[in-house]
């Protein structure tokens, strides 16, 4: 054989291993082990994909992997599970081997992130400058899920037409939270500056509380400069208002409610700390102004110290002198319990020279303010009210000292 033939297929042979090489490596999931193993190692997870995978160089590089499970090694729970991940990177990126976070959009569908687990590995994770990515083309998740610690957010969707951590961003998010018996659905526009820290968010648009018998659908407005650290979220100072109505059966009671208060976002627990309250309503619900805390965590907590302008015209009448009085009735108001305030709360209330201390549960006392006149003629709580005199049917009393006891409330002090 001459020996040009001899370097023809030589040249042919290599170039038919080479190919059958490329096509080896190249098979969509050997790329995609190939990702998720480094991904994995530079964040210190085991990423796995076990459902079909794709990708295309056209254009821009674009990863499709689907059943994707990150967990730290280990680890009995995933951090993060989702049937489908969408990738588009430029090429830049790429050439920079992720030193330039440039990605174009990013796609979730049905996402399932653990919270505590989430927190136990960015807690591992060593000390340094994190950097956020780019979005040029957006963010979008589909059907998500959040597992926090005894409350959970699901059918979350989330849209971002584009980001950047120095640059104004607009956005969407819709879902429900769920704490026991307690839902709270939600549709919000948000906006946020510089979301690299320090950022100021306006948060707008209706939500709806509901539980048991009850719903509360409102429309929110917040507005806060929040800052990111590593002991949580704060915010020197917070500011929301709503106005909505409470329902119960053929019960509507609309009202207006404000605050103004610090907040730390840190382990799942909300706190609003000092707290200035106000509370608007029409008829049925009265108007008030306190001060206090508010949290919420596992559970709900109320402390708050505060004045009625007046006792409102729709509830019982109280007997004279009290009723006769128009100054403003002091109250303080302690709650710790379910956040769908179904557990007793303890409550002082005073006018005058007259004092009333009580313990209740508040979905039976609005169920009996709003009841006809055939229900009973004393409220389901337990109470101690002292008054100096009393009229009734004419009749004057002096030292007049009054106890009411609802055998379906707990003993023992309220909180």
């Amino acid at each position: 054989m001459r020996k040009p033939a001899k370097l023809l297929l030589a040249t042919a042979a290599v170039l038919l291993l080479l190919a059958l090489a490329l096509h080896l490596l190249l098979q969509p999931q050997r790329v995609t082990g190939f990702v998720l193993d480094t991904l994995g190692d530079a964040l210190g997870l085991e990423i796995t994909a076990t459902g079909s995978s794709e990708y295309h160089l056209r254009g821009a590089p674009v990863l499709v992997v689907r059943d994707v499970v990150a967990r730290e090694p280990g680890a009995d729970k995933p951090l993060l599970r989702a049937e489908r991940v969408y990738v588009s990177v430029p090429w830049s990126t790429v050439r920079s081997r992720g030193a330039q976070l440039d990605i174009i959009r990013i796609e979730l569908d049905s996402p399932v992130l653990d919270l505590p687990a989430l927190q136990h590995w960015l807690a591992s994770r060593p000390p340094g400058e994190s950097r956020m990515p780019t979005l040029s083309d957006g963010l979008q998740v589909v059907d998500g899920r959040i597992d926090g610690d005894g409350w959970n957010v699901d059918r979350l969707a989330l849209s971002l037409p584009r980001f950047n951590p120095d640059q104004r961003v607009r956005g969407r998010a819709g879902g429900r939270v769920t704490s026991g018996d307690l839902a709270v659905r939600f549709d919000l526009a948000i906006a946020m500056t510089q979301p690299a820290n320090d950022a100021g968010i306006a948060i707008v648009g209706p939500l709806t509380a509901s539980s048991g018998s009850w719903r509360l659908p409102a429309r929110l407005h917040l507005s806060a400069p929040l800052h990111f650290g590593e002991d949580g979220t704060r915010s020197e100072r917070l500011r929301a208002r709503a106005a909505g109505r409470y329902e119960s059966g053929d019960l509507q009671l609309p009202f207006a409610f404000a605050i103004t208060s610090p907040l730390l976002l840190r382990g799942g627990t909300l706190a609003l700390a000092p707290a200035g309250i106000a509370l608007r309503g029409n008829g049925m619900v009265p108007n008030l102004d306190a001060d206090g805390a508010l949290a919420y965590g596992k559970r709900l907590l109320l402390d708050l110290d505060g004045r009625l302008a007046d006792w409102p015209d729709a509830w019982p009448a109280l007997p004279p002198p009290i009723g006769a009085s128009d100054t403003p009735l002091p109250f303080t108001l302690r709650y710790l319990g379910s956040a769908n305030l179904s557990d007793a709360a303890s409550l002082q209330l005073r006018r005058d020279d007259t004092r009333f201390d009580a313990r209740f549960r508040l979905p039976d006392v609005t169920a009996w303010v709003s009841s006809t006149a055939d229900g009973s003629p004393l409220p389901p709580l337990s109470g101690h009210l002292s008054t100096p005199r009393l009229e009734i049917s004419g009749a004057q009393l002096e030292g007049v000292e009054v106890v009411i006891e609802d055998p379906s409330l707990p003993s023992g002090k309220s909180p």
